[in-house]
């Protein structure tokens, strides 16, 4: 299944965010997984919940990085959620919502110019770049690692007081190890 074509709205709360995350298709142009069932969400490997949020955290300081423009990040927290089509009390999946304020509105261009000039060069592949059909034409632009199983997703609000970047990146799915539950937060 694709980690990419998220449907997360920007500023959405924490439950619309995990039932976004639930509506992922396949990968497009290829699969993340060695599974021959091209639907199901790819394996990223065995973890706890604690960790996996820790391991999703540092792919979005990773993207902070990429950015290059001056500007302040949210704090927004890492959550975790069921993994569509699998036992629940064993496979989850994390997600990290946040947003990227620039330190001049005119640098919010800029930071999306360089997510899509530098993701490629980072190991994900740009598989959206187009405006929204929203009123303001947002635009959004999706990528996915297909070697560590995310996807980000990241929408330019420029409209907005301030304007900003919306970001929310999502794993594959994990499987807890033997004899650990799943830390739903």
């Amino acid at each position: 299944m694709r980690l990419s074509d998220l449907t997360i709205k920007p500023g959405a709360p924490a439950l619309l965010v995990s039932l976004a995350l639930t509506t992922l298709v396949t990968l497009t142009g290829c699969s993340m997984n060695d599974s021959a069932d091209s639907n199901e969400i790819p394996l990223v490997g065995t973890s706890t919940s604690r960790d996996a949020a820790d391991a999703v955290e540092k792919v979005s300081s990773g993207l902070y990085d990429l950015i290059g423009v001056k500007g302040k990040a949210s704090d927004g927290r890492s959550g975790v959620t069921e993994c569509q089509g699998r036992d629940p009390d064993t496979y989850f999946q994390v997600f990290h919502p946040w947003s990227f304020y620039p330190a001049s509105p005119g640098q919010l261009d800029e930071a999306m110019e360089r997510l899509k000039s530098e993701l490629p060069r980072h190991g994900w592949k740009v598989v959206r770049y187009e405006p929204d059909t929203s009123q303001e034409k947002n635009l959004n632009l999706t990528a996915d690692h297909m070697e560590k199983k995310y996807s980000v997703s990241i929408v330019q609000l420029k409209k907005n007081d301030p304007p900003k970047l919306s970001l929310t990146v999502v794993s594959g799915c994990y499987k807890t190890p033997d004899g650990k539950e799943v830390e739903r937060f």
